[in-house]
């Protein structure tokens, strides 16, 4: 069993930070490998924009101006993870990609919802 440091404001902000632009990244080239076509062309924008808004508006939270600016930036980043999920369980539906493809995504955004979650709960 491995023993984990307990994290700091600051540190766990940082990581979480980090991590959501990697996921805005992920979310920008599994977009790039999706089929053509009008119907996926409208998808595919949704999809990378509620992707890649979860981690622009999780920084904007870390610079927010008082608690109220943070809660609310943080349940933007809630709703835009939950967006996302959504997205992605239409790609998987409509066969644009296989699930396989999807997976790491989408259990990356799952992560992330219920983190932005608890945040929301805990703030």
């Amino acid at each position: 069993m491995v023993k984990r440091e307990k994290m700091d404001n600051k540190q766990f902000a940082a990581e979480l930070e980090t991590r959501t632009l990697k996921f805005g990244v992920s979310i920008i080239r599994l977009s790039a490998r999706s089929p053509g076509g009008p119907e996926s062309t409208v998808i595919r924008h949704q999809m990378t924009k509620s992707g890649t808004s979860i981690g622009a508006n999780y920084r904007e939270a870390n610079r927010a101006r008082s608690r109220a600016d943070f809660r609310n930036k943080i349940k933007i980043c809630e709703s835009e993870s939950s967006e996302t999920k959504y997205w992605l369980e239409i790609i998987i539906g409509t066969e644009l990609l296989s699930r396989e493809e999807v997976m790491k995504e989408y259990n990356e955004c799952s992560e992330l919802l219920a983190i932005f979650t608890s945040i929301g709960k805990n703030s």
